[in-house]
Formats: structure tokens, sequence, C-alpha cells
């Protein structure tokens, strides 16, 4: 039995062989170009530098970046609030979390406690354990959003710390908060 091989088929395996052959490049991958300079163009006049010596100096002023992330970080809001008997974090509070978070994932080395705090209302322990739920909420989120695990500790003061005293729902609006803080 004889095999039937259409000439479409052929056709294509040619047009495909030829394709290939014009995408070859001369062009070496494994060896990148190097550009040479010579100091005297970039001297000015004679080659000399800034300091008079032949090198030529920079003109780039350095700059101190973890100082501005330092002052980018103080410049954010560090409190998130809380409804009362939730822990969970309202939309209004996402972006102070994602610009911790986003600080936090370009620095790795940056450390952040978040500390989750209580009214008044309710008993020592259930405010400790609502408090640490605040506390482990942000966390969770700001971790989902780029930040290391390793860099956030969650704790809880309970009614401990209060923000603002009084028994009234403005003072307890107050107190029903995660605060971040640097460690």
């Amino acid at each position: 039995m004889k095999a039937f091989i259409p000439r479409s088929t052929s056709a294509l395996a040619m047009l495909a062989a030829l394709a290939l052959a014009g995408c070859a490049s001369s062009v070496k991958l494994d060896e990148p170009p190097v550009e040479s300079r010579t100091p005297g163009a970039a001297g000015g006049a004679g080659g000399a530098g800034a300091d008079g010596r032949g090198t030529p100096q920079s003109q780039v002023a350095n700059v101190d970046l973890s100082k501005q992330q330092g002052d980018a970080a103080n410049a954010l809001p560090k409190v998130v609030y809380f409804d009362f008997d939730s822990f969970v974090v309202k939309d209004e509070f996402r972006p102070v979390v994602e610009s911790h978070a986003k600080l936090l994932s370009g620095d790795r080395a940056r450390r952040v406690v978040v500390e989750g705090h209580t009214d008044e209302r309710g008993g020592r322990e259930y405010n400790l354990a609502l408090g640490q739920k605040r506390a482990e909420a942000v966390a969770r989120s700001m971790t989902l959003l780029g930040a290391q695990t390793t860099q956030i500790e969650a704790v809880s003061y309970g009614e401990e710390r209060p923000a603002a005293t009084g028994s009234d729902e403005t003072a307890w609006a107050e107190n029903r908060r995660a605060e971040l803080r640097d460690r």
C-alpha cells in the first residue's frame, strides 16, 4: 500500500524551514557587547578630572534611600479602626494596609509590630483575644499584599492601652483599633 502525503503538508514544512532560517541571527547572546571609553573623553580638557589628577569624578549626588523610606513611613497613617465586636478590616482602611505592605515588601529588613486594641466593654480575656484577632487580621492582609510573615509581629493589648478615655461611643470607636509601629 502506498502512503498518501498531501502536497499542502510538504509546502507547510518548506515554509516553516524557510521561516526558521530567516530568523537566524549572527549576534551572540553569550557575550554581551562591552563599550570601551577613554578617560580623556569623559574628563574634559586633557583627560584631567575634577580633582586634577586625571581621574574623572562623578557628578551624581549620593542619595540616602533609608532616610527617605523612613520619612515616607512616618508620613503614613498608622491606625486601622474596627467596628464593635469585629476584626474585619474595613474597606476604608485598605489603603493604610496596602501602603504599609508595599513599604515592607520594598525593604525586607524593615519590621513592624501590629498592636490590637479594644474598647473597655467585654471581659479582659475576651478583649485580649479580640485585640489579637484584629492585629492578626491586619498582619494577614499585609502578607497577602507582599510583606513577609517574618517582618510582622501581631500583639494584643486588649483594653489596657486606650487611645481615648471615656465611656461613650466616641471614645469606644477610637479604642477599637490596630496600630502599626516600627520595630
